[in-house]
């Protein structure tokens, strides 16, 4: 059987899973959709994609699509992901699922509801690096005492990953502190039982905030802090030093390296070295195993519950 998969968001990201979708057997692009129509034929054009529109209904009007992977501008996932349930469609979400709490839990409903495969790109979870100290972990041979976290961007005007204009805003708190509010959770085996945050000033135009700190603890004990940036003009990305019982382990994007700068090789960790083709992977799995995804929405909602605890901190200034 091949899973037909219908993807919303011709943009930085939609490309990411379109080159990790070509390495899986049985999936198949049949529909593409994005905001302006001609830049999402040449997309289409390139992968080989027989189906072009720039609207997501359209899409879910198919038979043939089994699958929708959303890679949409964060205000839109929630809608979408449950448009698409309401269709019959699995779906994958890009991180952030909702950019409120409300709108999680909605997502959660409806996956409960129609009982399809509903999943959320927590990418963190799938990086081989990342996969590589989680196995410690589960094996009893790590446990964490602190992550330390720091996630930089040089972003003063609204621009892709791909150094593009952005029809959207993105979101230190909603989005990229996501990822290592789930990460923690997820590494330590343990619930976020503390968490505390402040910001720096908002930007007079962006009208967000560009410099953000978190602090998290778990009810085991793990804490974690993470520094948060769209006004640092240097080494730009995510950087997770894991301090532990009976080591430390730094991470930059799927390179592992030890306490004293030594690599580690996780390239037999998995299949593939690309963290987004494994995510991808591993939502076509669970279709095709009638089972529930790591990272499913239900799995990853604690993540925007402690997301909305911070939120309400900061609006109380």
């Amino acid at each position: 059987m091949t899973i037909k998969v219908a993807l919303a968001g011709a943009g930085a990201f939609g490309i990411k899973h379109l080159d990790g979708i070509k390495n899986i057997d049985g999936v198949e692009v049949v529909s593409v959709v994005g905001r302006e129509l001609d830049k999402t034929k040449e997309v289409a054009a390139k992968y080989g994609i027989g189906h072009v529109t720039t609207d997501l209904a359209d899409s879910l009007a198919l038979p043939e699509v089994d699958a929708v992977i959303l890679c949409t501008p964060t205000q839109m996932h929630a809608a979408q992901a449950i448009a698409a349930m309401k269709a019959g469609k699995h779906v994958q979400v890009e991180i952030p699922m909702a950019d409120s709490l409300k709108d999680a839990q909605a997502v959660v409903d409806m996956q409960k509801q129609t009982g399809l495969v509903a999943m959320c790109g927590h990418t963190r979870r799938f990086n081989p690096s990342h996969q590589w100290v989680h196995r410690k972990i589960e094996a009893g041979e790590f446990n964490i005492q602190q992550m330390d976290v720091q996630t930089y961007f040089f972003r003063r005007t609204n621009m892709n990953a791909l150094g593009q204009a952005r029809s959207w805003t993105d979101h230190l708190l909603w989005h990229h502190a996501a990822h290592t509010v789930d990460l923690f959770a997820y590494q330590a085996g343990s619930p976020v039982v503390k968490a505390n945050a402040v910001q720096g000033p908002i930007h007079k135009e962006l009208g967000i905030a560009m410099d953000m700190s978190i602090q998290l603890k778990a009810a085991n004990g793990a804490i974690c802090t993470l520094s948060l940036s769209f006004n640092n003009d240097g080494p730009l990305g995510t950087f997770f030093r894991y301090i532990g019982d009976t080591g430390t382990y730094i991470a930059r994007y799927d390179d592992l390296f030890n306490g004293k700068e030594e690599k580690i090789d996780v390239s037999k960790v998995d299949v593939s070295m690309n963290g987004i083709e494994l995510q991808d992977r591993e939502f076509f799995a669970a279709i095709k195993e009638g089972r529930e995804p790591n990272a499913s929405v239900a799995k990853v909602l604690p993540c925007y519950q402690t997301l909305h605890d911070l939120e309400q901190q900061l609006n109380a200034g």
